[in-house]
């Protein structure tokens, strides 16, 4: 077994290793918390069950960038390194990672593994392992400018066809008003994982599926899924920018929070950046599920964070007792007063003390509860190829190079090639 030094795994994350001070015969966990901003509350969470249970804990704060954090622990598992004990991994990294992460539920009573968010646990389990717990959660919302909408006496959109005639019409409108500036509708547009997510929502509500199905099965080829892309291409141009084919979430908020948006398409951690103080839209702005297709339903992608531990741990029990203390409910509810992040668990999307401080959260339950997964548990280490290959499609359609149809079954060859030994 490969045994990566401390010292040289700070060097290759290129970040400083915090030592919680903790008497000399304690067990040493190691956990990889986030990037240790502000609003990382990871090593704080870390120091209070090491001090409540004697240990010694070690904090390594990560890359903000998911791809720069996955290219890490990447290094370390394939390694088999035992210098990182418990890992915060993104929702669609459980199906990559999981043949280097322990069956929790081998270490874990029931009680620490119940009272989670289903599609949340159902996204961790991989091949009858559960690989993760969920920390917190987020899911696509329309964000809208109901001052825009009541002015010009207009309805929340139920169907993605409405939002494309009430975008155009008020964009319009306050464009012949002077705003040029003005975009009916911005989101992530750019080819990466932020274009799946949204893809995925489109085709879903469309009743296009999810691309593979629960069994593996590519089903992307379907009318639905043309008539989805067909709309979505439309917008560039029109109700969209032509930028928009280059927005990740922080271009899609800066357009929107300068006020030069009526809809938007982003994850819930916009809507406190949209209140602040001294924006443009602060008291402006309101959220909605996203809108549907003509015949099918909402449909929100499933964003987040879950809490692994490695299968090279020297200390797989305490690290997994770690890993159900961070998750706990009263862990999460701290979390989500203080930081404003989705409970993974539905009792506390009715808890008084989080709903005072954070009404918003009250208003997400259902778009979190519906939320749709990526194909990410279902295709383990061969996502991130196959995202690749949805957001490269996706974007050909919205630049006008491919026509929807003959994108879908270009997709549909590669996705079968890519999975023809099995997932």
């Amino acid at each position: 077994m490969f045994h990566t030094p401390r010292k040289a795994l700070c060097m290759l994350a290129g970040l400083a290793l915090l030592p919680f001070a903790l008497p000399a015969d304690a067990v040493e966990i190691t956990i990889a918390c986030g990037d240790g901003g502000e609003a990382d509350f990871c090593p704080e969470l870390a120091q209070r069950w090491a001090e409540a249970n004697d240990h010694q804990v070690n904090v390594v704060t990560t890359p903000p960038s998911p791809t720069e954090k996955l290219s890490l622990y990447q290094q370390l598992l394939g390694s088999h390194s035992q210098d990182v004990d418990v890992l915060m991994v993104d929702i669609v990294w459980p199906g990559l990672l999981a043949e280097h992460l322990v069956d929790l539920n081998e270490y874990l009573p029931d009680s620490a593994t119940e009272g989670f968010i289903p599609s949340l646990m159902a996204n961790n389990t991989v091949q009858g392992k559960l690989v993760a717990l969920p920390w917190f959660t987020d899911a696509g919302l329309l964000y809208y400018r109901h001052d825009l909408l009541d002015k010009y006496d207009t309805a929340v959109p139920q169907t993605w066809r409405a939002l494309t005639d009430t975008a155009r019409q008020i964009q319009t409108a306050e464009r012949e008003a002077g705003n040029q500036r003005m975009h009916g509708f911005v989101f992530q547009g750019r080819a990466y994982e932020g274009l799946t997510t949204n893809a995925l929502e489109w085709v879903a509500s469309y009743g296009g599926g999810t691309f593979i199905d629960e069994k593996g099965q590519v089903t992307v080829n379907n009318v639905n899924a043309v008539n989805a892309l067909t709309l979505a291409a439309s917008w560039i141009g029109d109700i969209s920018p032509e930028g928009v084919r280059n927005y990740m979430e922080e271009e899609a908020r800066g357009v929107f929070q300068a006020g030069n948006a009526v809809f938007m398409r982003n994850w819930p951690y916009a809507w406190s950046l949209g209140q602040a103080d001294g924006t443009p839209i602060q008291g402006k702005l309101a959220v909605a599920p996203l809108p549907s297709g003509p015949d099918g339903q909402s449909v929100a992608t499933l964003g987040g964070w879950n809490w692994a531990v490695s299968r090279y741990s020297e200390h797989p029990a305490i690290a997994a007792d770690l890993v159900a203390y961070l998750s706990a409910a009263e862990q999460q509810k701290s979390h989500a007063i203080m930081y404003g992040r989705n409970p993974t668990r539905p009792a506390l999307y009715e808890d008084d003390d989080v709903l005072a401080a954070q009404p918003f959260i009250g208003e997400l339950y259902q778009t979190v509860m519906n939320g749709v997964p990526r194909p990410a548990s279902i295709t383990g280490d061969a996502y991130p190829r196959v995202s690749n290959a949805i957001f490269n499609r996706v974007h050909e359609v919205l630049s006008g190079d491919v026509e929807p149809r003959q994108a879908l079954q270009q997709l549909e060859s590669e996705l079968i090639r890519l999975g023809r030994r099995g997932w």
